[in-house]
């Protein structure tokens, strides 16, 4: 990491500060401001954070002008073709993809963990019957703490190491216990004899009564999925498992705490909001020509969702793979092709437009994901505990890094006061 630095000027007493600028491998530089306050007597105000660097990290880097996103220097579209979603899981917690050996060796390790003790079935059968599933997921991964207390040493790399290894393992068990919970169907414990993707799959469909029959496209489709969802930089959920891990939470309730803040629609939610979308679309009876001038009309409240990205300015890397996904699995399950053709097409109307090509809101991953879901037969509110269940192996590589971080301190952002001044207490 190089080094500059940058002077800042008060206008007002005339005293010039120098600071540091840090240059990380790829991106912009960032002016280390951390004795801001006490070489100049000010904070910074950057609501929502946008310009703000809160860590140094070595995980996922991105470019949204360009389009580019890195995990561990891969390109996101080299590892979807190429990766399986549990070499993913270990590029992201190793810093390297595994040979051979360590690749048998960690997918043992994730498969002894597949299992969850029975009370928390239990405590899972202790929803209301209409418990919406991630209500159960954060609450059930919240409660792991109280069935682990043999790894909780946050300061042990040890106990870092297996909790993060039984965290990508029972995600899956977990979340499939929520959807059979919800539907009132028997749960399915874990078959070992499958690979990650076919367990969840199995443990997600298959009942007692009859055999279950998994389509490989099926299975392709959603590892691919998890990939495209492992990791994605300092986003909200991310950064909430870092803050709420840097107060020494242990890692069930860090990784609870980002599970809630994807929960929020603006967050984990847009997939769904994609379906609602067309359908609503379908059902009226609009056309693509009459949705786009809502789209454009500023006294409209209609908004296209899954188009634009806060950090991307091109198009999403992750949704030129997932559209071509898209057809491999609804040609091989003969799904909701009506919808994914509509979608096809606002696609192409879009960027066909003017409009959208000056603003560059392009199709993200959130525009062909619920598609995907919805042909495999995953209801929308398990939508995002899809998106949770992929995103674990990224929350827990982020709150590994930051304990082995040296700068490392519990997070503590400023703000500016606008309530009434200092006043006494009416005699």
């Amino acid at each position: 990491m190089t080094q500059k630095t940058i002077t800042l000027t008060d206008n007002t007493s005339g005293k010039s500060t120098d600071f540091d600028v840090l240059e990380g491998t790829h991106g912009p530089g960032c002016i280390a401001i951390k004795n801001l306050y006490k070489d100049t007597g000010y904070f910074t105000y950057d609501p929502g954070y946008g310009m703000t660097g809160s860590c140094k990290s070595s995980i996922t880097f991105i470019n949204g002008e360009e389009g580019i996103l890195l995990h561990r220097g891969y390109p996101i579209d080299q590892l979807a073709e190429k990766s399986s979603y549990l070499e993913m899981c270990y590029l992201l917690l190793n810093g390297e993809l595994p040979t051979d050996t360590e690749a048998s060796d960690f997918n043992s390790t994730i498969k002894t963990h597949t299992m969850v003790h029975e009370n928390i079935r239990d405590f899972i059968n202790g929803f209301r019957y209409d418990a919406h599933p991630m209500a159960m997921l954060v609450g059930t991964v919240g409660a792991l703490s109280s069935f682990y207390h043999d790894s909780l040493d946050i300061n042990n790399p040890e106990h870092r190491e297996i909790s993060a290894h039984r965290l990508i393992a029972k995600l899956p068990t977990i979340a499939s216990y929520c959807y059979k919970h919800h539907r009132g169907l028997p749960f399915m414990y874990p078959d070992n004899d499958l690979d990650y993707v076919q367990n969840f799959l199995h443990m997600m469909f298959a009942v007692p009564a009859q055999d279950y029959v998994q389509s490989p496209v099926a299975a392709k489709a959603l590892e691919v999925m998890l990939i495209l969802h492992a990791d994605h930089e300092q986003n909200a959920s991310t950064s909430t498992v870092r803050l709420a891990g840097s107060s020494g939470a242990n890692p069930f309730a860090s990784i609870a705490a980002g599970i809630a803040s994807l929960w929020g629609p603006a967050h984990g939610g847009a997939n769904e909001a994609v379906i609602n979308m067309l359908e609503n679309i379908e059902q009226s009876g609009e056309t693509i020509a009459t949705t786009i001038a809502r789209a454009k009309d500023k006294d409209d409240p209609f908004r296209l969702m899954g188009f634009g990205h806060r950090v991307y300015k091109n198009f999403d890397p992750r949704a030129k793979i997932i559209a071509k996904l898209c057809h491999e699995l609804l040609d091989d399950l003969d799904g909701d092709q009506p919808l994914f053709d509509l979608a096809l097409e606002l696609e192409q109307a879009t960027l066909n437009d003017e409009y959208f090509q000056e603003r560059r809101l392009y199709p993200n991953v959130d525009f062909y994901s619920g598609i995907i879901l919805r042909a495999l037969n995953i209801p929308m509110n398990m939508f995002t505990v899809m998106f949770a269940m992929a995103r674990t192996v990224g929350w827990i590589s982020h709150w590994m890094e930051m304990h082995n971080d040296p700068e490392f301190r519990i997070g503590r952002p400023r703000q500016i006061y606008t309530g009434p001044a200092k006043r006494d207490y009416p005699s």
